[in-house]
């Protein structure tokens, strides 16, 4: 496109976004066709969130319906909240009772947690989400505008100072704090109005719009509601609201407008913080019938900013003093700017803090019924954001810390997500002296420090026997847990849901630091006769984040101790996962085919119905004992010729395959009652010790298929050995098939064969 297409597709944006100003009448009209636009500022936010959707994920190993509008999609999920779903879940649950009036009304929202846990997140989310709520029909927000330049040249004029001459735009002047529309119509006509509003909602949620005019918008009113009751006018207030003096118009809802955000270096009186301060010059120039004159009020304190949406006091133990000034805001739902101009104000408040400010407010717990602060903690109603203990979450958080990338993670299976954990990543890093070099964390690095970093989290005070850490890690992930041909959901496990995990542990910014250091770092790893990107291995990760603790000022003598007792599991877990890389990428071109399995599932079929049956070929299956006892001793590897009588199984086998076989058909059966079942719509990876046939491998495998294997020849295998060639193709499948780069591969299998080295017969 060309530069002026590009202008030209901008213009359009704006059109879509913003509308023309419309008398108070329209808008009233308005509303009656589309009432959301009305909406007040908790029912707002509600709306911003539901509007966007949900999706279902699996967290702490139970599915969950998760609110998209937390995934930042507007922003293509550059701030979006990684977890806390539960807890979100509970924020939306108390705003929907805020919006209705049924409870909680007096409250103010407290989102608390450790550092690196997503609350800055939440406060980026929110103001995306609502400032593109805002441009969709649905989201429209409104608010007024005055213009009293008709009046004689010797009136006081309505504008923050200067001489107001003409009726064009110049001498509009918006309502600082974005006073509702309705809020213009007396207090007994907006009641019949919303009544009428609120009698044709579907919605369980009423409109409600107690607020009056704020100061500003009350001067301008004032002061034309005198001018022609001087003149007579007998339809005052359709002489005030003429177009020629008020107008409705919509504006896009973002910091400063709708949301108003406290940060923690925000510093000045607390009044100042909380609506704005007097222009004591401007005092002079406005005459205002002997008293303060709203005109020369800064509307640029929290609240100001935040009326008609949302209000976040930031990082909150640093404005500790203000939460008390807050007290009756919820409750009157009013402020003063002065002590004798008080301003209404409708917003959601929300504060977030860490946990230092639960300790300031609880200094004075002691003194039981005599608390100073107990009328404030009463009103605080607390959300807990905690550590990421779901390790897909950790890894794409991550990812994020390292590289550019911004994608919310989603998948239709956990098989997707699982290649997503394993997956490598590149990052350019620039060396000192300027050069530019491409390094690589191979597969699984970024996997073990996500681990490693869950696996800090967790509570193993609730352990059940024969359970570690990363199993726990692998349950909370996948909601369940395969122990070879058994599948266990989490519900069989008796975890306790009031349990500390994810209230401390490695912070995602000290593993990003880390893995920073090492992208950094200048040493020679490991092998120096490799001349492509340089690798990081998943052993370096976990060695640098467990050296790594002992300086970091952030943990305590208690848990450095407890954190370096925790990473041997993690260094199992990952081998793991790099030996059977290693060991499917030797075996690939000898893994059984689909077509030889369900042979098997059909010979076993029969065998145990005890009559033959049709395959989906149309062919009649008559059992064979021979074919099924070759499968069950060469491919699954569980049996041995001791444990058939000629070709019959005994009874050992006989349970095999009703128990593993037999017992997960029937399952399927029941599953797809409804449909007309046969073996061959079985999707064999469903049973899982087939899925283990068609997917995995092992060692004597691996002896059995090359009898003339050596791991000790790996590093450099002699020239045409049966090693060298294995060595040749499982390089090859590893780079091609498994994400790999040669020298990714070439260091993991390395690392693997000098395991297995001494162990190997």
């Amino acid at each position: 496109m060309t530069g002026h297409d590009y202008v030209t597709e901008a213009d359009r944006a704006l059109e879509e976004t913003y509308e023309e100003p419309m008398s108070l009448a329209a808008y009233v009209d308005r509303i009656f066709a589309n009432p959301s636009i009305a909406s007040h500022a908790s029912k707002y936010l509600l709306e911003a969130i539901e509007a966007a959707g949900t999706r279902t994920v699996v967290e702490e190993g139970e599915e969950k319906e998760r609110y998209r509008f937390f995934d930042d999609p507007h922003n293509d999920g550059e701030h979006a909240i990684l977890g806390n779903t539960e807890v979100l879940n509970g924020f939306v649950d108390d705003l929907r009772s805020i919006a209705a009036g049924r409870a909680k009304d007096e409250k103010i929202i407290w989102f608390e947690g450790p550092t690196a846990t997503g609350k800055s997140e939440l406060k980026r989310c929110l103001v995306n989400g609502l400032r593109e709520y805002s441009k969709t029909a649905d989201g429209r927000r409104y608010t007024v505008e005055w213009n009293v330049t008709t009046a004689e040249a010797s009136e006081r004029g309505l504008s923050y100072g200067g001489d107001a001459t003409a009726a064009d735009d110049q001498n509009w002047y918006e309502s600082p704090v974005q006073a509702h529309p309705l809020s213009v119509f007396p207090q007994e006509v907006r009641e019949d109005l919303l009544a009428q509003l609120n009698d044709g909602l579907d919605d369980h949620v009423p409109v409600q719009v107690d607020a009056q005019l704020d100061p500003f918008s009350r001067e301008a009113y004032d002061f034309l509601e005198e001018r022609y009751r001087r003149e007579g006018e007998e339809a005052l207030f359709s002489a005030i609201t003429d177009e020629n003096h008020l107008r409705v118009k919509n504006y896009v809802v973002d910091v400063g407008q709708g949301v108003g955000v406290l940060h923690s270096e925000d510093d000045g009186r607390p009044k100042e913080r909380l609506v704005g301060s007097w222009m004591h010059g401007m005092l002079q120039e406005l005459d205002s019938r002997g008293r303060k004159n709203p005109q020369a009020f800064s509307y640029d304190g929290v609240l100001s900013q935040g009326n008609g949406v949302l209000t976040i006091v930031e990082d909150a133990a640093q404005h500790a003093d203000l939460l008390q000034k807050l007290l009756n805001v919820p409750d009157e739902q009013s402020v003063k700017l002065d002590k004798g101009i008080g301003m209404d104000v409708d917003t959601q408040m929300l504060i977030i803090s860490n946990p230092d400010l639960e300790a300031q407010l609880n200094q004075h717990a002691d003194r039981n019924g005599m608390d100073p602060l107990k009328a404030l903690k009463r009103r605080l109603d607390k959300h807990r954001f905690g550590y990421l203990t779901n390790l897909s979450l950790e890894t794409e958080l991550i990812r994020r810390e390292l590289t550019n990338e911004t994608e919310v993670w989603e998948a239709g299976s956990y098989d997707e997500l699982a290649e997503r954990i394993r997956e490598p990543v590149t990052v350019t890093v620039k060396d000192r002296d300027g050069e530019t070099r491409v390094q690589e964390f191979a597969p699984h690095a970024i996997e073990s420090a996500a681990l490693y970093a869950v696996v800090t989290r967790l509570d193993e005070e609730d352990l059940p026997n024969g359970l570690d850490l990363v199993d726990k890690a692998l349950i909370y992930d996948q909601g369940y847990l395969q122990e070879g041909d058994t599948r266990r959901e989490k519900d069989e496990f008796d975890f306790d849901d009031d349990g500390n995990d994810g209230d401390h542990g490695v912070p995602v910014t000290y593993t990003r630091d880390t893995l920073a250091e090492l992208l950094q770092s200048d040493r020679d790893r490991h092998h120096t006769d490799l001349s492509v990107e340089d690798v990081v291995m998943p052993r370096d990760v976990l060695n640098a984040m467990v050296e790594g603790l002992a300086d970091a000022p952030v943990f305590s003598t208690n848990e450095r101790s407890e954190f370096e007792n925790r990473v041997v599991p993690v260094k199992n877990y990952i081998y793991d996962q790099q030996e059977s890389d290693v060991i499917e990428a030797i075996m690939h071109d000898k893994r059984v085919d689909e077509e030889t399995v369900a042979e098997y599932v059909e010979h076993v079929y029969a065998w145990e119905t005890d009559e033959p049956l049709h395959n989906d070929r149309g062919e009649r299956v008559e059992p064979d004992p021979l074919k099924m006892k070759l499968f069950e001793i060469e491919h699954l590897g569980r049996f041995s010729e001791d444990e058939y009588e000629g070709n019959l199984p005994r009874e050992s086998v006989r349970n095999f395959r009703r128990e593993k076989v037999i017992t997960s058909l029937n399952r399927h059966a029941w599953e797809h009652r409804n449909e007309d079942f046969s073996v061959e719509d079985v999707d064999l990876t469903a049973i899982p010790v087939i899925k283990t046939v068609l997917e995995s491998h092992d060692w004597d495998d691996v002896e059995r298929t090359f009898e003339d294997f050596d791991p000790r020849q790996w590093d450099d295998p002699p020239s045409g050995t049966e090693t060298a060639a294995v060595k040749e193709d499982t390089i090859e499948t590893m780079v091609s098939l498994f994400g790999y780069t040669e020298a990714s591969a070439e260091l993991t299998s390395r690392h693997v064969m000098g395991q297995v080295s001494y162990r190997w017969d």
